[in-house]
């Protein structure tokens, strides 16, 4: 790390600006954002940047760059098209130990300007030292996607209750309480913009903390996706980072678990064929049990927890319990692995609808709607298909599908490991054998398949 992250206070501050074109001028919006007064030197400035110098109490010189310019000045920056010129204005502040900034020259720096995210009161700086500006422009775009559009108010929030918070609690108590305040229904309410409302919540919560233990904890149902980390949602992503535990299945990826706040206790509780890490019952008490300790539990599924996820039964659970839930919706298997195997669920020329089924066999019995699933016109996808698949086959032939109609198995769709296998009715059961196919794989029938050559766009590596 060369340069060590800072923040000034340039509040009422004259800060030195030589030079007066468009990078001077967004250097100057910065300035005046924080409060400080502008001093610029330059023969010509833009409109903008004279509008700057105005409103911030400052003054325009219309000169060239002298070095006594500098004895007015706490921080400098150089932003003409002269290099020597910008040379000169950083040798001469150095020498007077003025913090000076060059646009496009980090040598000649002794501080650069971050990449900002800015929040309210809230504010990120992403920097690479001059080193690479756009690699932290995209960043702080991708920190500005993840950061709640409300979390200015929160903060806002924040610095008006400071001091109630200071007198109220013992300083042991204020760390939790703050923590409980950003990651529970305090800032769910201010972030969706229902600040009084959660202003309400905060000093209930204050007056019950004063005088009892901390609020229950509080469970995050969060779907994880099919497998690529990238189509988890922004809120996902939020409360993964909140959780103190987390219990995942056997359908989230590496990837997705590796999101998970790196100090959060984890539980695997998956299940696969014929073997329960955990009884769904035992999963159930868990959350609730959890939750009652006052942890933040995160149940973290593949797919969408509601879509063959039994997170319908969970939350019951938890509502039973009067325990505090939230749910997060995921891109279910379906979706996911379809479009990243060039497989359009629903297609004009194809496909009118689409079904979900479970394909999961039971005491050796698939019992479903077979003279409905027959049905042309539609795309059928059946999740935890693989075991059943050759009986799946056979009965959509019986019941009056061709046994051409087009069939696939997507093999860990999403991943670098996905494996798209195209085949029919009668082909299908014996390929998932030569190719060795494993779960998880989900099956597609219906005359999308087709489309799979050319629409595929997904080639793993």
């Amino acid at each position: 790390m060369r340069y060590l992250p800072l923040a000034f206070d340039v509040k009422d501050c004259p800060c030195l600006i030589v030079g007066g074109g468009a990078i001077a001028t967004r250097k100057a919006r910065l300035l005046n954002k924080a409060g400080a007064r502008l001093l610029v030197v330059a023969p010509e400035i833009t409109d903008e940047l004279a509008r700057l110098v105005t409103t911030s109490g400052g003054q325009h010189f219309r000169e060239v760059y002298r070095p006594e310019f500098l004895q007015q000045a706490q921080l400098v920056v150089a932003a003409t098209a002269d290099s020597e010129v910008n040379r000169a204005v950083s040798t001469d502040a150095q020498a007077q130990r003025l913090p000076v900034n060059v646009v496009d020259s980090p040598e000649l720096c002794t501080f650069t300007f971050p990449a900002i995210v800015e929040r309210g009161p809230l504010s990120i700086g992403i920097s690479s030292g001059g080193a690479a500006p756009v690699l932290a422009r995209q960043i702080r775009a991708q920190l500005e996607a993840l950061l709640a559009p409300g979390i200015a108010s929160l903060a806002e929030l924040a610095a008006r209750m400071r001091d109630q918070v200071k007198a109220s609690l013992p300083e042991a108590s204020r760390k939790d309480f703050w923590q409980w305040v950003f990651s529970g229904p305090v800032a769910d309410k201010v972030e969706a913009g229902n600040v009084v409302d959660g202003e309400n919540e905060f000093l209930a919560a204050l007056q019950q903390w004063q005088g009892s233990p901390a609020p229950s904890g509080e469970v995050y149902l969060v779907g994880g996706g099919p497998g690529d980390p990238d189509l988890l949602t922004f809120r996902a992503l939020r409360l993964m980072q909140q959780a103190d535990v987390v219990l995942y299945d056997r359908l989230v990826s590496p990837g997705v678990l590796d999101l998970v706040r790196r100090d959060a206790e984890r539980i695997y509780v998956g299940k696969k064929k014929e073997f329960h890490s955990v009884p769904q019952e035992g999963i159930n008490q868990l959350l609730v049990d959890l939750a009652a300790q006052g942890k933040k539990v995160l149940r973290l599924k593949g797919g969408d927890p509601f879509i063959f996820g039994r997170g319908g039964e969970e939350i019951d659970k938890l509502a039973a319990a009067g325990i505090p839930f939230q749910v997060v919706p995921g891109i279910t298997a379906a979706s996911g692995c379809a479009s990243y195997a060039g497989i359009p669920l629903t297609h004009r020329d194809h496909a009118q609808s689409v079904r979900f089924i479970t394909g999961h066999v039971k005491q050796g019995e698939l019992d479903l709607p077979w003279n409905e699933l027959a049905s042309p016109g539609q795309t059928l996808v059946f999740y935890m298909g693989l075991t059943g698949l050759q009986t799946i086959c056979r009965q959509l032939e019986e019941h009056g599908l061709p046994a051409d109609t087009p069939a696939a198995l997507v093999e860990k769709g999403t991943t670098s490991e996905q494996r798209v296998v195209v085949g029919d009715l009668r082909s299908l059961p014996q390929l998932a054998v030569t190719e060795a196919v494993e779960a998880p794989a989900l099956t597609i029938i219906g005359g999308v398949v087709s489309l799979h050559d050319k629409l595929r766009w997904y080639h793993p590596k």
